[in-house]
């Protein structure tokens, strides 16, 4: 959408004035200008000049995704009568294809991308999308020479890849720098192969820091308004230095070209990577094998907390580290090593950057009370996920009437865990708690997602075993003016914490 200001009618009179106002506002800012107000650079081009013959372009081949297309699974010409207008038409039409089927067959696909080399031994940086399915990899540089390169390393979670071309002379290299220093509002510099043009280079500012795309658990990106386009991943962002500061990844763009919303790998967090892709080949995290949720307002008021900070642990892993230290579901991270623990992320980079073997000190809040405690990180098993679970939508009446107890509070029927209801939710004989049988549409529980068939085993920080249970806690919760109570709920055998508001009525 293009916005335009509309002209507005004014008299000559007001069009002196309006000239006047303009010219004594200028002249009233340039007074007053901040002393550390630096001009626009004259030029780039010294900057360019100097970065950019280490900026290299990349190509793969790629094997083609889906079925290949073949003589035998191309689709036939329909048996037509003799003299049909479509029937010389088709026979050519047909004769075409099949004769291009085998072609078709072996029919290889071909990717652009950009990179840089941080080394002048031939260690040149990507992202790990540009050559992740490549069975191919060449790099050319800017003097026109191209080298085959070989996969050092590559590191799905940051989207980073390290690759290495053998080159009979020093290659050119640019430094790393430190991104951390980097402000919103200064400028950076973008070079990159966008649409395999070739080098191009854009320049633009810092727009914001700290992005999180929910592309995984180590987002930290740097938002640049820098044009970027397809192409330019794997490519640097120097700042006015020739320093590296980011790699640029991602771009928002509803057209598929940019729009002034790019986003790069922060340097800090890749060249750590990097450096142990060039070490090793692979990427070793920290372990705590704690799943965690986010400390909602909700879950905040639930739990007494002061402000909606930290980390819910919602589950852990079966012999994680945690548990063995003492960690508890319900507990609420609030730091790590003495760093503070706001969101998510936080607790997440800490813990990957932390060393197998260290022994970590992890503040946790437990029933309104602060206390450490010491864990020995363990390294991060391959593989590693948390399944999430879906929500039932599915509402159901139970024969189990004379066995509910209703909570007015939440809208929720309750009955407890027998075999009757094992078997009409399918639960498995290990859980215990209390069943949604009912839940009243438009109330609390019903707006967050809370369905039949759910088994609520905890509420708060405490683990229940049975309707009484959870009945006496969300009373005692509701006498005591909490806004909200914490609900762990069993769905299908996956835990998760729920915050419920707690209705007056």
């Amino acid at each position: 959408m293009t916005l335009a200001l509309s002209p507005e009618r004014t008299t000559p009179t007001a069009k002196r004035r309006g000239t006047l106002a303009a010219t004594a506002a200028l002249l009233s800012f340039t007074l007053v200008a901040p002393a550390f107000a630096r001009p626009a650079p004259e030029s780039f081009a010294d900057l360019v000049a100097q970065v950019k013959p280490a900026v290299v372009n990349i190509s793969t081949t790629q094997k083609p995704e889906g079925p290949a297309i073949s003589r035998e699974t191309m689709p036939q010409m329909p048996d037509l009568p003799e003299g049909s207008p479509f029937r010389d038409f088709l026979e050519k039409f047909f004769n075409q294809r099949q004769g291009q089927g085998g072609e078709r067959a072996e029919r290889k696909v071909n990717a652009l991308g950009s990179g840089f080399i941080i080394d002048p031994a031939g260690y040149v940086v990507t992202n790990n999308h540009v050559i992740a399915k490549a069975t191919d990899i060449r790099v050319k540089l800017t003097d026109g020479n191209e080298y085959k390169a070989a996969v050092v390393g590559k590191d799905e979670k940051t989207d980073l890849a390290l690759l290495k071309i053998d080159a009979p002379k020093a290659l050119p290299s640019v430094p790393w720098g430190d991104s951390d220093k980097a402000r919103e509002g200064d400028w950076i510099l973008a070079v990159g192969n966008p649409f395999g043009l070739g080098g191009t280079v854009t320049a633009g500012i810092i727009s914001a820091r700290g992005r999180d795309l929910t592309s995984g658990p180590y987002d930290d990106y740097m938002q640049i308004d820098a044009p970027i386009n397809r192409g330019n991943s794997g490519g640097p962002s120097f700042n006015m230095s020739g320093e590296v500061i980011g790699i640029n990844t991602a771009i928002f763009s509803p057209t598929g070209g940019s729009v002034g919303i790019g986003f790069a790998v922060p340097a800090n967090l890749a060249k750590d990577v990097i450096a142990e892709l060039r070490k090793s080949g692979t990427v070793e995290r920290g372990w705590l094998g704690v799943q965690i949720q986010p400390v909602t307002q909700d879950v905040a008021d639930s739990l007494g907390l002061k402000e909606p900070k930290g980390a819910l642990v919602a589950g852990m892993t079966e012999n994680s580290p945690a548990g063995k230290a003492g960690v508890k579901q319900g507990d609420v991270i609030v730091a790590f090593n003495g760093a503070p623990v706001t969101e998510l992320r936080d607790l997440t980079r800490a813990v990957g950057a932390t060393r197998n073997g260290s022994v970590a000190k992890v503040d946790v809040v437990r029933g309104g009370k602060n206390q450490t405690i010491n864990v020995t990180i363990a390294a991060m098993p391959k593989g590693e996920d948390v399944a999430a679970a879906q929500p039932d939508e599915k509402e159901e009446k139970t024969a189990t009437k004379d066995k509910e107890t209703g909570i007015e509070t939440l809208g929720l029927r309750l009955a407890p865990t027998s075999s009757e209801t094992r078997s009409k939710y399918g639960l498995k004989d290990e859980v215990k708690g209390a069943v949604v049988v009912g839940v009243l549409r438009d109330a609390p529980a019903a707006e967050r997602g809370i369905s039949v068939g759910d088994v609520i085993v905890g509420v708060g920080q405490d683990r229940v075993s049975s309707v009484g249970d959870v009945v006496s806690k969300v009373k005692r919760a509701s006498d005591s003016k909490q806004k909200a109570v914490l609900l762990l709920i069993d769905r299908k055998g996956n835990e998760r914490f729920i915050p419920v508001p707690l209705s007056k009525t």
